[in-house]
């Protein structure tokens, strides 16, 4: 177990020409913790991460790890560990001698090279393809190999961009559980980029939504998910339905029901409420205003579509063996769960 170090990003501004990836990202990385940065393509979280490890100049800010300032140390001095999308592993070399690659660089005898490398791979479970080269495994075993790799080398810090994107779906959800498992054993304090929010979701600490090269919001999953700070992240986060609601004195009617409004929302007047599925309930009503249009059945949970008297259309989610008494054309009453929500100006 390694203590986890410090990470601050002061400030970063980085312009390309006419530009600007970066603008003004203050982000702070506790010692040991998992930092996710979510957003979407082009939205500056690959760039924060290359200024961390020293791979890209920041125009202006200061990075900083333990309390050093590391703004002018090269990349081959900051001691990072680099897990990329590309798993990048030499092909000429075995498992093995991957893994101890960057601790030959560093000069360690064999010896001591071999029994770090067979402890990494004993960690992500790879022991038994140890003499093996790359082209004999799998794209999962391969970024396990990369992330043996970087974890050999005892760096002070752990940089992942996008780790996963080239996997298919049921190796990308075990090896971001894997990740999570070894950063927690570790101890590793560790930078995550992603565009993937249920991945950042899944593994992060607290994760920080990214758009335009600014923050938009730094929490626990749990606390993003349930209160976005901007409509940016109500959006980017999770599905949502559009309801109109009219909003006064900090409460929010809609779907015949008053509830909190989230800080950041219209304060008074029309909007549109950002109401997540699962907290839309429905109820067979002979009478209700709403009826169901369809029903998505997703496994253990299905989603059920109703139309409102207004024409809009909102999706509920709920178990499935609860969806399972509707159909389509049935008249239900559409209710909302009595959590805070935020509400954003009708266009």
């Amino acid at each position: 177990m390694t203590n986890g170090v410090s990470v601050e990003l002061n400030d970063l501004t980085r312009v390309y020409g006419s530009v600007k990836a970066l603008d003004g990202l203050t982000l702070h990385i506790e010692p040991g913790e998992l930092v996710a940065l979510l957003g979407p393509s082009g939205c500056g979280k690959t760039t924060a991460l290359r200024i961390l490890a020293g791979l890209d100049e920041a125009t202006s800010g200061s990075v900083s790890v333990d309390g050093r300032d590391l703004t002018n140390v090269p990349a081959n001095k900051r001691d990072m560990g680099m897990v990329f999308q590309a798993y990048s592993l030499f092909p000429h070399l075995t498992v093995v001698d991957n893994v101890a690659f960057g601790l030959k660089m560093r000069g360690k005898d064999k010896g001591q090279r071999v029994s770090r490398a067979d402890e990494m791979l004993e960690l992500v479970g790879l022991t038994a393809h140890r003499n093996k080269y790359a082209s004999e495994l799998s794209g999962g075993q391969q970024q396990r190999v990369a992330l043996a790799r970087a974890l050999a080398i005892r760096p002070r810090v752990l940089l992942l961009d996008e780790p996963l994107s080239a996997l298919d779906a049921k190796v990308r959800v075990q090896l971001r559980d894997e990740i999570r498992r070894v950063q927690l054993e570790v101890g590793t304090t560790t930078l995550f980029v992603t565009h993937d929010q249920e991945e950042a979701l899944a593994v992060a600490d607290r994760v920080g939504v990214m758009s335009q090269g600014k923050l938009e919001q730094l929490a626990a999953p749990a606390e993003l998910y349930a209160n976005p700070a901007t409509p940016f992240v109500a959006e980017f986060v999770g599905l949502n339905n559009k309801v109109r609601a009219e909003v006064s004195d900090g409460q929010v009617k809609l779907l015949g029901a008053s509830v909190p409004a989230l800080p950041g929302s219209v304060t008074a007047g029309a909007g549109l409420a950002m109401v997540r599925p699962e907290s839309v309930t429905v109820s067979a009503d002979p009478a209700g205003t709403a009826s169901v249009t369809s029903v998505a059945f997703l496994g253990p949970i299905s989603r059920v579509y109703c139309t409102l008297a207004d024409g809009t259309v909102v999706s509920a989610q709920m178990a499935s063996s609860a969806a399972r008494v509707f159909g389509p054309g049935e008249r239900v009453t559409v209710g909302v769960e009595p959590t805070g929500v935020l509400v954003v100006a009708a266009a």
